[in-house]
């Protein structure tokens, strides 16, 4: 049965309705030693049974080898843009950035707080519209580490592929994890913020090559050390521990409808059908991202006058298709549609789409 209202949100975005449900039981119900999962003991056997499982599944949805360790850091992804330099760049140490929109240009700027960020790629000259092609990045080899952003969500770039580089390669993949196969063993370390894929607000996933998290620098500050938290499994202090089991209960569902490649068609099939409607409007819509590039996440576009968005997001609303304005740094419109998000809500917004450019053409 279809929804009365879609969420577009860019993040927080919504959770499967399975996984919100099982969220409310397990909030009303006392389990087997009295208590929900969010007023236990993070000590206790029951909760690390929940991180043991949690941890299995996102091994196997993401294809994560043996020598890899997986993190549940508290924060959100922009605390990794200080971790990350914080661990491995000295004043004399450089990493490489590829600058390709808001998330990643912000990352390089922290990591210049400790080290320098060499911009081998910088797409801001031309507002953020293109990517490099991932077999032409020429790296320093001298640099301890290549960064760059998988999905920009404000300007709605995503790579196809993973770029190639000499030197270990480091990913936020904040709002594309968990969308399609990515490739972890092609990363020395691949982070995300959960609140768009994988969870709630609040806590990240780091994936790191136990011989990149041995490199790091030493003496650093304990509760911002990866090899602490690898050591502790996570928990050198009381961790989120209801956001752990909300992660375990997300992949058990991506599990549950196929795994990443069936997460990969259906969102392929959503995002295509409002680029669809982008490129069969004759420019009435404008997409912002050159096509090969083009977010399957984040569909940014704007209108050929802009005093009309005003009026799109107005009718939008009232048709029940909520957070579709862009991001403020950009404007225009922007459609979230995450592995939650369902192929019904990108029907009715393409159907919105034809409906507003016959009625105002």
């Amino acid at each position: 049965m279809a929804q009365d209202s879609y969420n577009f949100s860019a993040g927080p975005a919504m959770l499967p309705s399975e996984v919100k449900l099982q969220a409310i039981e397990e909030l009303g119900r006392n389990g087997r030693d009295g208590f929900s999962v969010i007023e236990i003991s993070h000590r206790s056997d029951r909760f690390l049974g929940i991180l043991e499982d949690t941890e299995h599944r996102l091994r196997r949805l993401l294809s994560v080898p043996d020598d890899y360790k997986i993190l549940f850091v508290s924060g959100g992804a922009s605390m990794q843009f200080s971790m990350i330099p914080y661990n491995f760049l000295n004043n004399g140490d450089s990493a490489d950035f590829i600058v390709s929109g808001y998330w990643s240009e912000k990352a390089a700027k922290e990591a210049a707080k400790c080290g320098r960020a060499n911009l081998i790629f910088d797409g801001s000259s031309d507002g953020f519209k293109t990517l490099p092609n991932p077999q032409d990045i020429v790296c320093d080899p001298k640099s301890r580490y290549l960064h760059y952003c998988s999905n920009e969500t404000i300007h709605g770039l995503e790579f196809t592929d993973v770029p190639k580089g000499s030197i270990p390669v480091v990913c936020d993949a904040s709002s594309n994890i968990l969308s399609k196969p990515i490739g972890v063993d092609r990363h020395s370390m691949v982070y995300a913020g959960a609140q768009k894929n994988i969870g709630p607000s609040g806590i990240s996933v780091v994936v790191i090559k136990d011989e990149f998290m041995k490199s790091a620098l030493p003496n650093r500050l304990a509760y911002m050390d990866y090899r602490l938290l690898a050591e502790t499994l996570s928990m050198p202090f009381t961790p989120n521990t209801w956001g752990i089991f909300l992660v375990g209960l997300v992949c058990e569902w991506i599990e549950s409808q196929g795994g990443t490649v069936a997460m990969e068609e259906r969102n392929s099939l959503k995002s295509g059908l409002i680029y669809d409607v982008i490129d069969e409007s004759r420019e009435f819509y404008l997409g912002h991202a050159v096509e090969d590039f083009r977010s399957r996440m984040n569909i940014t576009f704007k209108l050929e006058r802009e005093e009309m968005e005003v009026s799109f997001l107005k009718e939008a609303e009232l048709n029940g298709l909520h957070g579709l304005k862009g991001h403020r740094s950009i404007g225009g419109i922007r459609a979230s549609m995450y592995n939650a998000f369902p192929v019904e809500g990108a029907e009715r917004l393409a159907e919105f789409m034809r409906e507003f450019r016959l009625k105002h053409s």
